[in-house]
């Protein structure tokens, strides 16, 4: 297997993207850059109230292009008003090569190294902006990572078939991890947004301080002089500063002292700022509002999609129709890998069911309120005139392929009347089971070959490039005759949800960090 060198985090030494894995030094806290997470609320809390200096908030910020890859899956399926969901990849760099950013954490040899995403959030926002789900994927994830081409210096980084996550960044940049979530999900990703860590500090200050929980006192700090320094006392405190970036950063001390519960205390901290910026009555205040939009934007970095103010200003108002308590926050499922206990690999089954539902705009809070489609009017040629080619796509997710899946599948078709039917053997890179077609004029045909095999007529979408109807069989649908009934999709325990509605969370404390 390859993949790439894992750090060897007791050290502080950096990671490098390599096609050999090798056995991990003890692991240690880094400091995490979290805060595109925080500009991403921050947007939500202040997008009533305008925004300021025009000209001069746009230069300040950065951008960078959406999508280093070579792929992109099919876009989403427009609902029955036309609208589509929104994916936003929220990156955290542990960037250290500007001043400010040094003086927080690290050492003068991390200046100039590539930089990690160690934070890691895609967001999605439903079509009818009812609901947003969240997907947190730990830092220490073994997972494959495509080809990327750096935009500057147009160096080709190689496929990596297993990889830390958050080495995707140094390939490149931003768009490096927008590719690498798109191939292991098949959500297409609409913009990212990546702040590096002295951005939080500016961020937190703006507002006045995150409110935050914890059961029992807590000391982050271990006796050979790891940990991130967060000491409070037992219950509720705002943080704020370098102080936000303690409780963000935290490993030990925090549940079993792994990267998993780093995320949850994460979720706690969007759930707060939420709330915050929503009901403080000082973000009507003009002078309130400069502050937070100079810090906001000053520590940006976006895709060109979001490269003007007007544009963070038209998401936010995207974004602000979402209820606080329709936000759903989660963990992508782990399980321990199998070669190295102190690192993660995807739990296929419940990870890929969690990321089934955010690809097929499922709310994850139970409380789908998806209007139903109109009659279709566009009629079908008869099955023997259709040309249909079938695709395996059951191993461009999170499981091990199906073999000849789509030839199975193109005999059921053939069986059904459809003998232009012909099985492609070039692997899809969509995981969900689709019926795609390009042009008005051939729905009615697709629509007709989903019905032949009970595949839903939302699973039917038009794309750009189909050639004929082509039929993706997916991960959803390994085996049978017929596209399995639907079942109520629940989230999985094991991606530990948390509600926007929940106002009472508190962090669990690991046992030897009390004080």
């Amino acid at each position: 297997m390859t993949g790439s060198s894992l750090r060897a985090e007791e050290t502080g030494t950096p990671d490098t993207a390599t096609e050999t894995v090798r056995p991990p030094r003890r692991r240690a806290p880094r400091v995490l850059r979290w805060t595109a997470l925080a500009l991403a609320l921050l947007l939500l809390g202040t997008a009533t109230a305008g925004y300021f200096y025009y000209r001069h908030l746009n230069g300040n910020l950065a951008k960078a292009p959406l999508d280093l890859g070579d792929t992109r899956p099919p876009s989403a399926t427009p609902d029955a008003a036309g609208r589509t969901p929104l994916n936003i990849l929220l990156i955290g760099s542990d960037s250290r090569n500007t001043a400010d950013d040094l003086e927080l954490g690290g050492s003068k040899g991390d200046v100039g190294r590539p930089p990690l995403a160690d934070v890691q959030m895609l967001l999605h926002v439903s079509a009818d902006r009812n609901d947003m789900s969240v997907i947190s994927l730990p830092r220490d994830t073994m997972i494959p990572i495509p080809r990327c081409t750096d935009p500057v210096t147009k160096k080709v980084y190689p496929e990596l078939s297993l990889a830390m996550a958050n080495e995707s960044l140094g390939r490149g940049g931003p768009g490096c991890t927008v590719a690498t979530w798109m191939r292991l999900t098949g959500i297409p990703v609409d913009h990212f947004m990546m702040v590096d860590f002295s951005g939080v500090v500016a961020m937190a200050d703006a507002i006045g301080g995150v409110p935050v929980c914890v059961e029992e006192n807590v000391y982050s700090h271990t006796a050979s002089g790891h940990g991130s320094g967060l000491k409070l006392e037992a219950g509720t405190h705002p943080v704020k500063g370098k102080q936000a970036l303690q409780w963000l950063r935290t490993r030990y001390g925090f549940e079993d002292g792994t990267d998993i519960g780093r995320t949850h205390a994460q979720h706690m901290y969007m759930n707060s700022m939420v709330r915050q910026l929503r009901a403080n009555a000082r973000l009507g205040n003009p002078a309130e509002m400069r502050r937070l939009a100079e810090a906001a934007t000053s520590a940006l970095t976006v895709d060109d999609g979001l490269g003007t103010v007007k544009e963070l200003y038209d998401l936010s108002m995207e974004l602000q129709k979402v209820p606080t308590e329709r936000m759903t926050m989660t963990t992508l499922p782990t399980t321990p890998w199998a070669q190295d206990g102190n690192r993660l690999v995807p739990a296929a089954e419940d990870a890929d069911k969690l990321v089934s539902m955010v690809r097929d705009d499922v709310a994850l809070d139970g409380r789908d309120t998806k209007e139903p489609k109109p009659e279709e009017t566009d009629p079908a040629a008869p099955a023997a005139d259709i040309a249909v080619r079938v695709q395996g796509g059951t191993g461009a997710g999170l499981e091990s392929p199906t073999p000849d899946r789509a030839g199975a599948v193109a005999g059921l078709l053939r069986d059904h009347g459809f003998t232009r039917t012909t099985a492609d053997q070039a692997a899809a890179t969509e995981p969900g089971t689709s019926v795609l077609y390009s042009g008005t004029t051939l729905r009615g045909d697709a629509l007709a070959v989903a019905e032949a095999l009970d595949i839903p007529a939302a699973r039917v979408r038009e794309v750009d490039d189909a050639r004929d109807v082509t039929l993706v069989v997916g991960a959803d649908w390994p085996s049978g005759d017929r596209f399995p009934e639907p079942e109520k999709r629940e989230v999985p325990k094991s991606a530990s949800v948390l509600s926007g509605a929940r106002t009472d969370a508190c962090m669990k404390i690991q046992q030897g960090f009390t004080w």
